[in-house]
């Protein structure tokens, strides 16, 4: 008989107790025992099974669960005696950040006070021992009133909160005489926000101080381990850990203890009798990676597949995505551009540095593809070392079909909000209607061209200020400098959003045609080609655009500067690779796009 499939059970016992469906993960409890390591810090994408790895060690390790044998006979780790021994005898204290999301400092402080409180909760016990002092004892009160408002004019300083943990597990050392297992789950989720919300700097002091006190400087701590999304970088929060040992997605350690081995789900398919829909399953949810283990799965999309036997974007679908968004949105042409050729199925080749750099990632593209990594929405395809200085460089593609998905809803909905028709202009360009895609792009760039500011806060005042600046034909603010500086700033952006047009007409056309962007072809480079796939289609023309900012210098209107990207297009020979990939000549439509600041005007065939 099949067993009941639960969705979103995070606690060990629970399912144990009700004989829900489990892959047996009990390995890594010995695996993570034997390796010594004072602190283990492992990362891994959300809704991995982080959560409920960590639960399972405090129930196996926490002597609040002494003599509990029933939650792992007949699992791996029973079959070791040693370990039957070890069940149950270590005094534990278990905090997850996972709810630890406020927009701000102050709340996301008064949180984590709440996670420290529940902690001593848990060990409310000890106000009834002779060993505590009464200061240690009157730590349960300052942070139980804190955290619960029950003086509003009453505040706690930083060095209570960074000292908490640790004071806490001085007790429990003090009661049990057994130094103490600390076990901290989603420990970058305040971090994300942080650097959403623009409290980064506020929160890392805090944080720093935290973690050295709770895992570095603590006498009381046998082991310490925490989970993550990301391994934020060491300059920030663990600068004084010289004692962590870091499992990123590249390390060998744990590979897989986190997350469905093929194995695992094909004997799963099997328990439900859905042995036929393995192929799906493997193009939709497989394709992660760690260390040298390839086929991993992503527990959240399978558990939810074995229950409604329905193929969907479960994983993708269950968080917002909010970094990974306003990072795509907002970044340069080039991530633009790379993500068109990992939609349209293709591997970039990228720097990856695993520590990540939060305050890095407006400024620094590599960080962004070192997030999407960490985050489980692309998996490295090729490694290879160049160079004297074996400069480690990564072939990434898009994990799976899931992820795929994700990325075209995320683009939809850049053009969605703003509640512009963009299929139409899509049909408009395939069909070689200049005036329609005239009309829709100047409508659409007066809206939306500020939706694509590469600047950390996207779009406020500096677009309508820009905007005034165009208008006036050169003496806003009584200055032409400041004019023309604010042109090109407003062009600047023109720019960011055409790439992100293409992105968008990628996701709409990705049946139909392989899009390449700023390769070469003839004699020169082009911006955009779209190569159909069936090259007989007459109703699928091979296209080749090409973008150029208006240069006050050497044209006076913008047809000049319009003419002037079709003649390039013609005189560069930029048809060649169609041509030679079997596009009929006469079926290659060129488009010249020429925009000044908001204004823009499209020519061609």
């Amino acid at each position: 008989m099949a067993r009941v499939v639960g969705i979103g059970k995070q606690s060990f016992e629970d399912i144990r107790k009700k004989d829900c469906f489990y892959i047996d993960k009990t390995d890594f409890i010995k695996d993570w025992w034997e390796s010594a390591d004072d602190v283990t810090l492992i990362t891994r994408p959300r809704r991995f099974g982080k959560t409920l790895n960590m639960d399972m060690l405090k129930c196996f390790f926490s002597n609040q669960y002494e003599g509990r044998k029933e939650l792992f006979e007949e699992l791996d780790i029973w079959k070791d005696e040693e370990y039957r021994e070890l069940q149950g005898t270590y005094p534990v204290i278990f905090l997850s950040f996972a709810d630890i999301k406020a927009d701000n400092f102050k709340d996301t402080k008064n949180d984590l006070v709440s996670v420290i409180n529940d902690a001593y909760k848990q060990h409310s016990y000890l106000l009834k021992s002779d060993k505590l002092t009464e200061a240690e004892k009157n730590m349960y009160e300052q942070l139980d009133n804190y955290a619960n408002n029950a003086d509003i004019n009453k505040k706690i300083s930083n060095e209570i909160v960074c000292r908490a943990i640790k004071t806490l597990a001085g007790m429990l050392y003090k009661y049990y005489g057994k130094k103490v297992i600390i076990i901290l789950d989603e420990y970058d989720t305040p971090m994300q926000e942080a650097y959403m919300n623009g409290y980064w700097d506020e929160l890392v002091a805090l944080t720093r101080s935290l973690f050295n006190s709770t895992f570095k400087t603590n006498p009381y701590l046998e082991r310490g381990i925490m989970t993550g999304i990301t391994r934020v970088s060491k300059e920030s929060i663990f600068s004084d850990l010289n004692n962590l040992k870091v499992v990123t997605t590249t390390s060998r350690e744990y590979a897989t203890s986190f997350g469905f081995t093929e194995k695992e789900v094909f004997d799963a398919l099997d328990e439900v009798n859905m042995s036929n829909e393995k192929a799906a399953v493997k193009e939709w949810y497989d394709g992660f990676t760690y260390g040298d283990v390839k086929d991993i799965y992503n527990p959240w999309s399978i558990i939810n597949y074995l229950q409604t036997g329905k193929i969907d974007s479960y994983w993708t679908d269950s968080s917002s995505n909010g970094i990974v968004n306003k990072l795509i949105k907002t970044g340069t042409p080039d991530v633009k551009e790379a993500m068109a050729v990992l939609i349209s199925g293709g591997v970039i080749e990228k720097k990856i540095d695993e520590q990540i750099v939060f305050d890095q990632l407006d400024k620094n593209e590599d960080v962004i593809w070192s997030l999407l990594l960490a985050s489980g929405y692309l998996c490295i395809e090729s490694y290879k070392e160049v160079g004297r200085l074996k400069r480690k460089i990564y072939g990434l593609k898009l994990t799976n079909l899931e992820v795929e998905r994700m990325f075209e809803v995320m683009i939809e909905q850049w053009f969605g909000e703003e509640k512009f028709n963009y299929n139409n202009f899509v049909k408009s360009l395939l069909n070689g209607d200049i005036e329609s895609m005239n009309e829709y792009m100047n409508r659409v760039t007066r809206g939306v061209i500020s939706y694509f500011d590469t600047g950390k806060t996207p779009s406020d005042e500096e677009p309508e200020r820009l905007a005034s600046c165009y208008d006036c034909r050169g003496v806003a603010n009584g200055s032409s400098l400041n004019c023309c500086s604010n042109l090109y700033a407003m062009t600047e952006k023109s720019s960011h959003f055409y790439h992100g047009l293409v992105l968008g007409l990628m996701v709409d056309q990705v049946d139909n045609y392989i899009l390449s962007s700023n390769r070469e072809s003839g004699f020169g480079r082009y911006d955009i080609m779209l190569e159909p796939i069936d090259k007989n289609n007459e109703k699928l023309p091979g296209i080749v655009i090409e973008f150029k900012v208006f240069n006050q210098k050497k044209e006076d209107t913008l047809e000049e500067t319009v003419e002037n990207a079709l003649r390039q297009i013609k005189e560069k020979d930029y048809d060649a690779e169609l041509i030679k990939r079997g596009v009929k000549e006469e079926n290659i439509y060129h488009y010249g796009f020429a925009f000044k600041g908001k204004e823009v005007l499209i020519d061609g065939r």
